[in-house]
C-alpha cells in the first residue's frame, strides 16, 4: 500500500512539474477546480511529509539552533498553502 501511494505521489509531482506558468495564471473556474482537486491535496500531502521530516530532523535542528527556520520551511509554509491561501489563487503559491 505504501509503495502504491508513493508511486502515485511521485507521478503527480512529475506531472505537475510540467505545468506552464500560463496555465497557472488563469483565474477562471478551471483554476478553482484544479486547485480543489489537485493542488490542495498535493499541498496537504506536502504538509504531512514535511511534518514527518521535521520530526526526524528535530534533533539536528536543536543542535544547530535552527528549529524555527526548519519548522517554517517544512511545516508552516505548506500548511499555509493548504489552509489559508484563497481558493484558485495560484500566484500565492510562489510566496509559500
Amino acid at each position: 500500500m505504501k509503495t502504491r501511494l508513493l508511486t502515485i505521489v511521485c507521478a503527480l509531482a512529475v506531472g505537475l512539474s510540467a505545468t506552464t506558468s500560463v496555465l497557472a495564471s488563469d483565474s477562471g473556474p478551471a483554476t478553482v477546480i484544479a486547485d480543489t482537486v489537485v493542488v490542495r491535496p498535493a499541498c496537504l500531502v506536502a504538509t504531512a511529509i514535511g511534518s514527518a521530516f521535521f520530526v526526524a530532523t528535530l534533533p539536528l535542528a536543536l543542535v544547530s539552533k535552527s528549529v524555527k527556520k526548519t519548522a517554517n520551511t517544512l511545516v508552516v509554509k505548506p500548511a499555509q498553502a493548504t489552509f489559508t491561501r484563497p481558493l484558485g489563487d495560484m500566484d500565492a503559491l510562489v510566496e509559500y
